[in-house]
């Protein structure tokens, strides 16, 4: 099985063909087609290619399927005994892509 590991938003994450993934927000529409040229590292089997730092000539293909938000995360800060709280909160903006090819 073929695989790759990508670099987009900070993160990193290890793809194969087909696989459905959430990375953070990229301006693109639905239904549009993505290059990640920033791949670290792809094996297939037990061999490995690992780039230093990217892989020179290696891209992987996704379709963006969909924009969402993420489910909202809440902070919530106290000091005991002086009546102090504070609630906040956030959602994330994802992107969701399938990996078409590597």
């Amino acid at each position: 099985m073929a695989y790759a590991i990508i670099k987009t938003g900070g993160k990193q994450y290890r793809v194969a063909a087909g696989d459905k993934i959430e990375v953070e927000k990229l301006d693109v529409a639905v239904g549009d087609t993505v290059t990640f040229d920033e791949v670290l590292a792809s094996g297939n089997g037990d061999s490995i290619n690992v780039g230093s730092p990217f892989i020179a000539g290696a891209s992987v293909t996704a379709k963006v399927v969909d924009q969402v938000r993420a489910k909202k995360v809440v902070a919530f800060k106290f000091k005991r005994r002086k009546g102090f709280h504070k609630t906040k909160g956030h959602r994330r903006h994802l992107t969701r892509l399938e990996i078409v090819s590597i």
